[in-house]
């Protein structure tokens, strides 16, 4: 338990101490430090405890050991290029790339801080058995991020942020009037909201209030999680925000959302509601496929298309967990394989913007020649996240198919099969525009630190980071997507027996 408590608390102080540290080797020493630390404490807590206490507010279960490790490796590889972010992030009165308007950097403390305390606030999200700490844990992120996505100030950041924080707000409202209607499922004795009393007293639950529970629920965590129609507010702020940030937001802040779903999911099943909730998760989750299909055919902006493609996933998630069964496993799968993936492209599209100035891709052209290292990522990741062999999501995508057969649900196989086809054309269409055509060169500044990147090991890291490979590559750049690329790569080909125990033990905690 003091484990669990230490992964919440250590980084929730480190964030805090960000804001009054000044010296920026000082700040990063103790960005990368805590990263460290929180990696080491989620890992030691998910081998050490075996047998969890599952009434307290905060626990364990095999759900939250997947996200808690996935969540704290994304951290871990946004910092060691994070680092260097910082340091070749452009200075205030630079002109901004794309519409003339100048840089008005936030202090680099409110960017170390704000990832800190995201950090804490998910780690709690995730870690939380009272369904009522683990809503005030989602909000918590969304307070903690929202200065994150607004850390460049110019006004399509504005606007991204404060789109974030309204749809995002009104979601989480709407989540909390589900968690008032969960509490009348409770016909009598103590109306306690942890998650092992409602799934001890579910087949005395009113089937009526629980329903309307779920759908509640549904909507406000599926608006943070980005499921259409209530996606709007994720390609702007996935977009708009610093790449390290975006890598976070996709593959780690979505999946708290999705685990407060699983959460209510999970005590349907338990009052024999299975079906009622995977029918909805059906539904959510082929329309957020299909429209996030048909923004990617026509998309021209490379992180937009990162985040649109997020949104399809989240439907994909939704699709597996409504199935149900081997859908279940094939979900939590698909989830890790999609969290490495997505957090390693939205890392490597820093570079390009780095080095281009740009996010349309009709002018990120050549890379192949001007970014060898991560243009060959770049094609790697695109072909991982379109579920082609051998990565991980080829094997997660093929699972839930398998799922939606065993089911009979031929309808659903179809409509699934067709829209994951569509989705291939788009971004592959965008790959080989990006990385073939005709060489564009890159800014003549690109891939150079700021003045703000010497002294101590922060200042070595910004060097390290102001030795580019190419313009816009450089050592810190290109390692984080590598080793989330190669694990996925791993996933795809063979997938460890621990994990396969820990995606087992969280599939039968699904399906009851």
């Amino acid at each position: 338990m003091r484990l669990l408590v230490l992964t919440i608390l250590l980084p929730a102080a480190a964030g805090t101490a960000s804001y009054f540290i000044r010296p920026h080797r000082w700040r990063r020493l103790l960005w990368g430090t805590v990263a460290a630390l929180h990696f080491a404490l989620s890992v030691t807590a998910v081998l050490t405890i075996h047998s969890p206490p599952l009434d307290h507010w905060i626990g364990m279960d095999s759900l939250s050991a997947i996200f808690l490790v996935l969540t704290s490796l994304l951290f871990l590889g946004a910092t060691v290029y994070g680092i260097g972010y910082v340091a070749r992030e452009p200075v205030a009165g630079q002109m901004d790339f794309e519409d003339g308007s100048l840089f008005k950097n936030e202090p680099e403390s409110v960017f170390t801080g704000g990832l800190l305390l995201l950090l804490a606030a998910m780690s709690l999200a995730i870690l939380s058995r009272h369904l009522a700490l683990q809503w005030v844990a989602i909000e918590a992120t969304t307070l903690a991020s929202a200065p994150l996505i607004y850390y460049h100030q110019n006004r399509r950041s504005l606007e991204a942020a404060w789109k974030y924080l309204i749809l995002c707000s009104v979601g989480i409202a709407v989540a909390l009037l589900g968690i008032f209607f969960l509490r009348m499922t409770i016909q009598d004795g103590s109306h306690d909201l942890t998650l092992a009393a409602l799934l001890e007293r579910a087949g005395t639950l009113n089937h009526k209030w629980l329903s309307t529970a779920f759908i509640f629920m549904l909507v406000g965590y599926g608006t943070k999680m980005g499921l259409a129609p209530l996606h709007t507010w994720l390609p702007d702020a996935h977009s708009e925000a610093p790449s390290p940030v975006s890598a976070m937001l996709s593959g780690a802040l979505l999946n708290c959302a999705f685990l407060g779903i699983l959460r209510v999911q999970q005590i349907c099943a338990a009052a024999g509601m299975a079906s009622f909730g995977g029918d909805l998760l059906i539904l959510f989750g082929l329309l957020s496929m299909g429209l996030a299909g048909a923004f990617i055919l026509r998309q021209a902006d490379y992180k937009r298309m990162l985040a649109y493609s997020s949104v399809e996933h989240m439907g994909l998630l939704c699709v597996g967990v409504g199935l149900g069964g081997l859908g279940d496993w094939g979900a939590l799968f698909h989830a890790v394989n999609h969290s490495l993936t997505k957090a390693a492209l939205f890392l490597l599209a820093g570079n390009f913007l780095a080095a281009y100035g740009t996010k349309k891709s009709s002018d990120v052209s050549g890379a192949a020649r001007t970014l060898p290292v991560t243009a060959a990522l770049w094609v790697a990741g695109l072909f991982a996240i379109t579920g082609a062999p051998p990565f991980g999501l080829f094997s997660s995508e093929l699972t839930i198919l398998r799922a939606g057969v065993n089911a009979g649900a031929w309808v659903v196989v179809v409509i699934y099969s067709m829209l994951l086809a569509a989705v291939f054309v788009g971004m592959i269409t965008m790959l080989l525009r990006m990385s073939q055509a005709g060489r564009r060169e890159p800014l003549a500044h690109a891939g150079h630190a700021g003045p703000a990147a010497a002294g101590g090991l922060g200042g070595a890291l910004a060097v390290a980071a102001a030795r580019p490979l190419r313009a816009g590559e450089s050592a810190l750049s290109v390692a984080a997507p590598l080793v989330l690329l190669v694990l996925t790569g791993v996933l795809g080909l063979y997938v460890p027996a621990f994990l396969d125990a820990v995606l087992k033990q969280a599939a039968f905690l699904l399906g009851m």
